[in-house]
């Protein structure tokens, strides 16, 4: 079934706030919009709406036709505890709930009599039949083994008695919600962040999915390159000018666009102001040519009362009729709004002393885990070294990490690490900033040097305000985890910095902002990520490709 959805001036927010208003979109069949803006502005709140989990503040969604079936895929994994890999995917590709639905139906046919207001238990359930087939639940057993197969994980997983999701790693995990989208028939796709934690591999998948989908996709992402090749619109929530725009033609086109408009706006407003400006300056100076004017006339004539009143009443009416005109020039300007600064987050990282010559070196390392087996591996990380790290999920990237600092005892083989090191990191998991507690105490454990005071003022550069600092840790979005972690490598200075996965969760002013950052920062640099455009604007010496468990140079 191919469905339209139409949303009309709609507006998103909470009861204390508004973050978006006037919002009209319209996502056809093959139209794929990309949702984009600054933490914050509402994104993922704009999919809540349009999947109906969610009331706007006002407006209206619509569907045509109003039964399509609408998949929402959230940005984080909701990995419940002992749900195994096919029940979420059931979830995850609305089989669960179609087939609970199901169930309750069949269960009030059985029921004798009509069902609330009149309606017929069969009419009920014939509709909730024809979803459940819809959903592709019928057949979702024998189509998933293929399905996870060919994205390298094992068919096995649909087993009841399989590693639970819990047990994955982030980078499976992600993979098994690459599967979930595609054994699911939504009509039309709503995807939060689905580039999160996929390996090149994956990302290629999703790409081809996207495109090879019949229905319409709204999608919020930060991945530069998966927007550059995915999407055919461009939605805009600015939080800082309370707008939001509709851009076409794809995401470099937009890039375009919202650069020239942004300098148009600010020629308008400044010439606007240059203009007003004047003419406040020529009304000033007329106001004072006209009492200099009475003064001067009252000295001429001193002894001639009469005289003095004449031309101190012409002299003033002259002027004052100017005045006048020069105020109605100004009341008469189209008036131009100044547009509102954008918040960047702008930071440096924080360097420490030089550490030695050689910060890491491998000599024919091995390490075993189960089946698995990363090496041997022979590397040196030299001081100031800036090193990217690419390759599969689960080929041994993180084990090289912690092999590479220290972390990990090979099997066989030597692992040293170098004196003087400090190590500064920003880990896939975001490690530092999990767990019960509130923010401001867990950064201020990890600068204890520094007071309350200085730890609220650093956090609120990066976003992260009174009402943040405030919460548990465990409450922070991903993308506010993320930037905790980049705050501490500005507090703590660090000569060998680790970046795994940094560009996950941050929306694109901070990746960029990011990016500027490591251009001038002179440490060692072991940089892991599938971001493609990172890839390719950040210096670097060498990069790794990890594959396999072998380590070779590209």
């Amino acid at each position: 079934m191919t469905a339209t959805l139409v949303a009309k001036d709609v507006a998103g927010g909470f009861a204390h706030r508004t973050l978006f208003e006037g919002l009209d979109l319209t996502v056809a069949p093959g139209d794929v919009v990309g949702v984009v803006g600054a933490n914050g502005a509402g994104k993922s709140t704009l999919l809540r709406i349009l999947a109906g989990d969610l009331e706007p503040l006002e407006g209206t969604v619509s569907l045509a036709p109003p039964d399509a079936f609408v998949g929402w895929l959230p940005q984080e994994h909701e990995r419940v505890p002992g749900e195994t890999v096919a029940a979420y995917v059931a979830r995850r590709a609305g089989c669960t709930a179609a087939t609970r639905a199901m169930d309750d139906a069949a269960a009030a046919l059985a029921d004798e009599g009509a069902g609330p207001g009149g309606v017929d238990p069969a009419d009920v359930y014939a509709a909730a039949l024809d979803r459940w087939l819809a959903s592709g639940a019928a057949d979702l057993d024998e189509r998933l083994p293929a399905v996870l197969a060919d994205l390298g994980l094992d068919s096995a997983m649909v087993r009841p008695d399989s590693t639970p999701m819990t047990a994955l790693s982030g980078g499976q995990a992600a993979r098994v919600g690459l599967a979930a989208l595609m054994v699911s028939r939504f009509d039309l796709v709503l995807l939060d962040e689905p580039t999160n934690d996929l390996d090149l591999d994956g990302l290629a998948r999703l790409e081809q999915f996207v495109h090879d989908l019949r229905g319409g996709v709204v999608l919020v992402s930060h991945d530069r390159e998966f927007l550059a090749r995915s999407v055919t619109r461009v939605l805009e929530l600015d939080l800082a000018q309370n707008t939001t725009t509709v851009f076409g033609g794809g995401y470099e086109s937009y890039l375009e666009e919202r650069e020239v408009g942004r300098r148009h706006r600010r020629e308008q407003y400044d010439e606007y102001a240059d203009k007003k400006a004047d003419l406040v300056a020529r009304a000033r100076t007329q106001r004072e040519w006209s009492s200099q004017g009475v003064r001067n006339a009252m000295r001429k004539a001193p002894d001639n009362d009469k005289n003095r009143r004449r031309a101190a009443t012409e002299s003033s009416e002259k002027q004052a009729q100017k005045v006048r005109q020069m105020e109605s020039r100004i009341a008469r300007l189209e008036e131009v709004v100044e547009p509102r600064k954008e918040w960047n987050l702008e930071f440096t990282i924080g360097a420490a002393p030089r550490s030695s010559s050689v910060v890491a070196t491998l000599a024919d390392a091995v390490v075993r885990q189960g089946d698995f087996v990363l090496g041997p591996v022979s590397i040196q990380v030299d001081a100031g070294e800036r090193i990217g790290i690419t390759g599969p999920n689960g080929a041994g990237k993180s084990t090289l990490l912690r092999l590479l600092l220290g972390r990990q005892v090979p099997d066989e083989g030597r692992a040293s690490l170098g004196a003087s090191v400090d190590i500064g990191e920003v880990d896939q998991a975001r490690a530092d900033f999990t767990g019960g507690g509130r923010l401001v105490d867990r950064f201020s454990e990890r600068v204890p040097d520094w007071t309350t005071a200085d730890v609220r003022t650093l956090l609120a550069k990066f976003g992260l305000r009174a009402d943040h600092v405030e919460r548990e840790v465990d409450d922070l979005s991903p993308g506010e985890r993320t930037r905790a972690g980049l705050a501490l490598l500005q507090a703590r200075g660090t000569n060998v910095l680790v970046l795994d996965e940094p560009t996950n969760h941050l929306d694109l002013p901070a990746i960029e902002q990011l990016e500027q950052a490591l251009d001038g920062y002179d440490g060692a640099l072991l940089l892991v990520t599938h971001d493609r455009r990172m890839l390719q604007n950040v210096r670097l010496d060498r990069t790794w490709v990890v594959d396999h468990g072998r380590v070779t140079e590209r």
